[in-house]
């Protein structure tokens, strides 16, 4: 009887063994199941719009890349909540102006009011230089453009301004001066005088360089200015660039007249931040009015 009530244990102590087997796929079914639930927590984070975000990531990007163009994420059609892409960005964009501290939204409408009114006062310079210009018969005589440094008029120098190698300014010259200086009288930014040559491989004598050459024209400019053009002398400076800064390659037969020329430029009273937004906004007003 002992040893069938030893055999009966070892019986029992079997079926137990066996049992604690069996109810182990409980355990890796419910990992499985705590496993596929935490998927679905990240399919449903990662689904939903921070919009917080995407405006500041739309901000940055199109201060850094935009240049007062199109936004960097502008464009696409993938709906998000039924509107496009772009009218999503628009959105953002209105919010995160309407969401920026009262301080820093005053500055950005600061700037962009002083870059707009100096925009404005260039175009009424060009419109009053264009005008007078037209009275005495010489349309075409100069181009406008705006750079970094503020409005620039090019007076293109050719026969009409300068004789070749030489800075005695011509008849014509001090007409077409005439005409341009008062529309810079009355303003109150400082005139930058630039003298230019053309990329020609020929003697400057009685210069000894295109650099010589290119100041002396600007500073005639300047002392006519100056002397007939009644402009204040200390809002004045001349600048020689020689053939450095051209406006056509030397392989354009219009290098030969239009490299040699001589720039006044209505310096900007902006902030160097300010220029940048200067240049996009007021080339396509120039571009808009015929520059």
């Amino acid at each position: 009887m002992s040893a069938a009530r030893g055999r009966g244990r070892r019986k029992g102590g079997a079926h137990e063994e066996e049992h604690v087997n069996h109810e182990r796929w409980m355990v890796t079914y419910a990992d499985m199941l705590t496993l596929l639930l935490v998927l679905f927590i990240v399919l449903y984070a990662i689904s939903s719009l921070n919009t917080d975000k995407f405006a500041e990531l739309k901000a940055s990007l199109s201060n850094a890349f935009g240049n007062g163009q199109s936004p960097v994420l502008n464009g696409g059609t993938g709906p998000v909540d039924g509107s496009s892409m772009t009218e999503q960005a628009q959105n953002l964009s209105a919010n995160s102006i309407n969401k920026m501290p009262s301080s820093q939204l005053k500055v950005v409408t600061a700037d962009q009011t002083a870059v707009q009114n100096e925009v404005d006062e260039f175009n009424k310079i060009k419109a009053a230089i264009k005008a007078s210009l037209h009275e005495r018969h010489l349309d075409g005589t100069a181009a406008f453009s705006i750079d970094q440094r503020g409005l620039v008029v090019t007076l293109l120098t050719d026969e009409l301004v300068f004789a070749g190698n030489s800075a005695a300014l011509e008849p014509q010259g001090g007409v077409i001066l005439s005409a341009v200086a008062p529309a810079l009288v009355h303003i109150n930014n400082e005139l930058q005088v630039d003298g230019h040559t053309n990329q020609q491989n020929v003697s400057t004598a009685p210069y000894p360089s295109g650099w010589e050459l290119s100041s002396a024209r600007a500073s005639a400019v300047v002392r006519f200015l100056i002397t007939d053009g009644h402009i204040a002398a200390e809002r004045l400076s001349a600048v020689g660039f020689s053939d450095q800064r051209p406006l056509l390659p030397p392989s354009d037969p219009r290098s030969v007249t239009r490299n040699r020329r001589v720039d006044i430029v209505v310096l900007s009273k902006l902030s160097a931040a300010q220029r940048d937004a200067l240049v996009s906004l007021g080339s396509a007003a120039v571009n808009a009015s015929g520059g």
